[in-house]
């Protein structure tokens, strides 16, 4: 059984994946994948260098402003970076042994579609809970918190493409959501 924990910015899906892993369940965290993986897998290196340039690496470290300026410069190179990562991600997972990941982006980056996935478990929160909690961990200002919320899937769209729903909310209980959560799971 595959199930992928995903929720817009500042949800808490982090928080709940180290409540997961109290229970012996670990999650595989596709954005820290992602950053290994240009560190450190050669095809996609290779794939960065023929669609960026020879810049975007150099001594073998990724350049990380000359493939942002890239991203930043259209859509289309958007597409074409996560068009290389995210199938990387995907076959690095599956090669992984873990049956349950962590996505931010699940949907818009299609990655929900790459994977056989069983259930889809997002974690939702407030906007202002989300916003303070953004607020307080990056040490940015509200508008630029809002404007990072807002370039995201809208959380009620994620909800509703989910099959669970964890509210953390800061009131109700994480580890009873969690425990019925995985009630549910085992019992399908």
């Amino acid at each position: 059984m595959r199930i992928a924990i995903t929720g817009g910015i500042g949800s808490g899906k982090s928080h709940v994946c180290q409540l997961l892993a109290k229970r012996g369940i670990k999650v595989y965290d596709c954005d820290a994948a992602a950053k290994r993986l240009m560190r450190d897998d050669v095809q996609l290196q290779r794939d960065l260098l023929r669609l960026v340039g020879n810049d975007v690496y150099s001594g073998g470290v990724l350049q990380k402003a000359i493939l942002a300026r890239f991203l930043l410069m259209s859509d289309n190179n958007k597409q074409a970076v996560n068009n290389i990562v995210h199938p990387a991600v995907a076959r690095d997972f599956m090669r992984s042994g873990y049956t349950w990941l962590e996505s931010a982006i699940l949907f818009e980056s299609g990655f929900n579609n790459r994977v056989p996935l069983d259930f889809v478990v997002c974690v939702a929160a407030p906007i202002d809970v989300r916003v303070e909690r953004i607020m307080r961990r990056d040490n940015i200002t509200r508008e630029k918190t809002i404007e990072w919320i807002n370039r995201q899937m809208a959380q009620e769209d994620i909800v509703g493409r989910s099959d669970f729903v964890i509210e953390n909310d800061g009131r109700k209980d994480l580890d009873e959501q969690i425990d019925e959560l995985l009630n549910q799971i085992n019992n399908k």
